[in-house]
Formats: C-alpha cells, sequence, structure tokens
C-alpha cells in the first residue's frame, strides 16, 4: 500500500493511492498515518477496505509529510563507504546515531528554506523506515516485525553549522523543512528487498547522487535492532539510514552548494519522487 497525508499544513488527512493512480480519502478508517495505524491490525484494516468506496481526492492536493506524529526522527551517519570517502571520514565500526529536530519535517514537494546565516546547505537522498511496532532490544531476526514500511527522506544538512561549530551533527540538520518525507509510506510487503534499491539525486536536471541500497554498510534490519539497543523505538519513528556519494560537500575540486531558486529532485525506487526548490530565509 502507498499511504498518504494530504491536505494544508497541520490539516492533512489520511489517504492511500490506489492501483489507478487515484488518491482515496482513508478518514472514515483511521484518524492519520500514524500511531496504531501503523501496526499490524490498523494497516490490515485499511487493506481490507474498499478503496473504490472511498471519497477521492483531488490530485492537485498539497502532499503533506507521509507521517504524522512523529516521535522521533533518527539518523545514520556515514553508513555508504563511498559517501564516507567523499567525507574524508573513515567508515564507522558502528552506526553513528544522530536526531534531527521532528520539526524539520515537511511534504516532499514543499519549498525547503534556506536558514539565516547558511553558507552551505547541501542535499542527501535516503531511505527512510518507519516503525510500526515498538522495539525495544529487539534481535536482527526479529527487526523486520517492527518495521510498517518505507519512504524518501531528504536529509538536507548545512554543513558549516554541522562540521565547523562547536557541538554535535543536530544543529547542521535541523533547521525548518530540513526532514522533507514522503510522497509514501510504501508498506513493507511491496518493497522485496529494501538492500537493493536505486536512489538518485538531481539539482536543477543535474544528477549529483546516483546510487543503491546495496552499497549500505549497515543494513535496514541491523539498524532496527542496533538503535533498540539504546532507546526504544515507536510506531511512527523514523530512522533515515544514510546517503550514497554525491553530496555537495563531495563535489571535486570545489564544493557546491544550494542556493535559492534552485530545484532539487530525488528519488528512491519503488517509493515515489520529491521536487522542492530552495529558498531564501524570510
Amino acid at each position: 500500500m502507498k499511504l498518504m497525508r494530504v491536505g494544508a499544513k497541520g490539516a492533512e488527512k489520511p489517504a492511500i493511492l490506489d492501483a489507478g493512480g487515484v488518491i482515496r480519502d482513508l478518514s472514515s478508517l483511521v484518524p492519520d498515518i500514524a500511531g496504531e495505524a501503523l501496526g499490524a491490525k490498523g494497516l490490515e484494516k485499511i487493506s481490507r477496505a474498499n478503496l473504490g468506496a472511498l471519497p477521492e481526492i483531488d490530485p492537485a492536493t498539497r502532499i503533506g509529510p507521509c507521517v504524522g506524529n512523529v516521535g522521533k526522527f533518527i539518523c545514520i551517519g556515514l553508513n555508504y563507504a563511498d559517501h564516507a570517502a567523499e567525507s574524508g571520514m573513515d567508515v564507522p565500526p558502528e552506526p553513528v546515531l544522530f536526531m534531527k529536530a521532528t520539526s524539520a519535517i515537511c511534504g516532499p514537494n514543499d519549498d525547503v528554506i534556506i536558514p539565516r546565516n547558511s553558507i552551505k546547505t547541501d542535499w542527501e537522498v535516503e531511505l527512510g523506515v518507519v516503525i510500526g511496532k515498538e522495539a525495544r532490544y529487539v534481535e536482527e531476526a526479529h527487526a523486520m516485525e517492527h518495521v510498517a514500511g518505507y519512504c524518501v527522506v531528504n536529509d538536507l544538512s548545512e554543513r558549516a553549522f554541522q562540521i565547523e561549530r562547536a557541538g554535535q551533527w543536530v544543529k547542521g540538520k535541523s533547521a525548518d523543512t530540513f526532514g522533507p518525507i514522503g510522497p509514501w509510506l510504501v508498506t513493507k510487503d511491496e518493497i522485496a528487498d529494501p538492500q537493493n534499491l536505486k536512489m538518485w539525486l538531481e539539482v536543477d536536471g543535474k544528477r549529483y547522487q546516483d546510487g543503491s541500497t546495496a552499497t549500505m554498510v549497515y543494513g535496514v534490519k541491523h539498524l532496527v535492532h542496533y538503535v533498540s539497543q539504546f532507546m526504544s523505538l515507536q510506531p511512527g519513528d523514523i530512522i533515515s539510514t544514510g546517503t550514497p556519494p554525491g553530496v555537495g560537500m563531495g563535489v571535486k575540486p570545489e564544493a557546491v552548494y544550494l542556493r535559492a531558486g534552485q530545484k532539487m529532485k530525488l528519488s528512491v525506487e519503488g517509493l515515489g519522487t520529491q521536487s522542492q526548490t530552495a529558498i531564501a530565509c524570510p
């Protein structure tokens, strides 16, 4: 299933993209694509519905973040060996965890605001893993039981804030609009192998990132297991699993960063496409 949230910011309603490409209103079945709706019972209820009987939604309606009420937005750093190399960093001996503020979350096609005083705003196409069942000290063999599905994430970053100023990475990752998610939450039954998905990102039509989840250092199963050793995971939490090479910081001979007016387009195979315009902070 391809689950969505559509409508004005802060007033999104739950929806689904049916087999014919029509957006259908799920408000009569679930209050939101969040919490209990992401568990086995909630997803089963949606899957059994007669979608043709549900109201159609105008395809021109804004697409919001595909998950509501996200409790934790957890990111994995340097999880592609070739991206670590372009960043001038070693592959970590175990996953690098950092948080992205949930206030950074926005719709997949919303404008991306370049923060005040930013000189190095960068892009990162990533596979997002959405939790559907509480996970605490999960064994890797059972990790997928806790996954509801997947989505595209653009893990936008301000590199000067992230790397050149004191403290942790979170302040370079958390500006408003630095976390577009969606357009869909694709349930795990539709993705045969999350470790074999093509992914790409373009800026103004130029392809910078062109990779695959096959080159992840730590795969989805291990990441769900690993994170659950340090914190519990609840339905709606998102793990953004890292990015392949091709970020602006890694461009040679000179790094390239986003400027107001530029357009990003990005996708992960089977999970839809995002499109954002960078704008200056008002």
